[in-house]
């Protein structure tokens, strides 16, 4: 695994025991947290199965992190499911993620509302096949009214293309006259991305070892505390996500100050 020393930005030592207890709910400090969900496909090949097998065991991690993320009191959950660059893999390796995603929806749903979860998609998920856009739609619909925590789901998303497609937007209205240049500040862009109603990110979780964003969240993971694990996605559970918000609440977060 990766070192527990702080200035690595991996894992830390759980506090007074909370490896076996979890964290309580209402973990200060901690509102928002997002994961790249990276390693079924190491996962399965480790196990001499296919890939699509991995990502069914990626779901059922899925499961299991939602559950425990709504026991700990965060408000919002989101994870990096299908970003705009996964359509370079292989037609039919798409074909079995969407395949996934709309079973999970379908399956998890009755859950979901019943525990209060509100369904949230950021990216261009409307570039998905209409039935599944309409399923994904109905969805968040029924889900839009409940008071509980937020799970967002990251579907045809890449941070580039978000901040572009901001930046646009601004753009057209000053072009119409609608606003001057020196009025553009952080928040109007904030406004303008798909995360704009979602509590500021906190955490940034990223398994199976790898040390990067991948596009994910760049202009709101700008002072969010990053977390890597070697864990592979389908391992992961409550228990790694307790550890994860351990390593949080050692980190000494100055925002730029003193």
């Amino acid at each position: 695994m990766a070192s527990q020393a702080k200035p690595d930005l991996s894992e830390g030592a759980p506090m007074d025991g909370a490896r076996n207890r979890g964290v309580p709910p209402g973990t200060p400090g901690v509102r928002h947290v997002a994961i790249i969900m990276d390693g079924n496909g190491r996962w399965a090949k480790k196990r001499l199965l296919p890939r699509i097998a991995g990502h069914r065991a990626g779901v059922e991690a899925v499961r299991r992190v939602a559950r425990a993320a709504r026991e700990m009191g965060l408000e919002c959950l989101t994870l990096y499911a299908f970003s705009s660059e996964n359509w370079k893999r292989p037609a039919s390796e798409v074909s079995d993620l969407m395949g996934l995603l709309r079973h999970f929806i379908q399956s998890d749903l009755d859950e979901f509302h019943a525990n209060g979860v509100r369904l949230r998609i950021i990216g261009d998920y409307r570039a998905l096949d209409p039935s599944l856009v309409d399923l994904i739609e109905g969805a968040m619909a029924r889900t839009a009214g409940n008071s509980g925590p937020i799970i967002a789901i990251a579907l045809n998303y890449g941070a580039q293309d978000e901040m572009v497609r901001a930046v646009r937007a601004i753009a057209e209205r000053a072009a119409q006259g609608m606003l001057a240049t020196q009025d553009i500040g952080v928040e109007m862009i904030d406004a303008e991305l798909y995360t704009a109603d979602l509590p500021p990110l906190d955490l940034m979780i990223r398994t199976s070892g790898e040390q990067r964003l991948s596009n994910f969240l760049l202009w709101q993971a700008a002072y969010a505390e990053l977390y890597f694990t070697d864990m592979l996605w389908p391992d992961f559970d409550g228990q790694a996500l307790a550890q994860a918000l351990d390593a949080f609440r050692l980190r000494d977060r100055r925002f730029g100050g003193l």
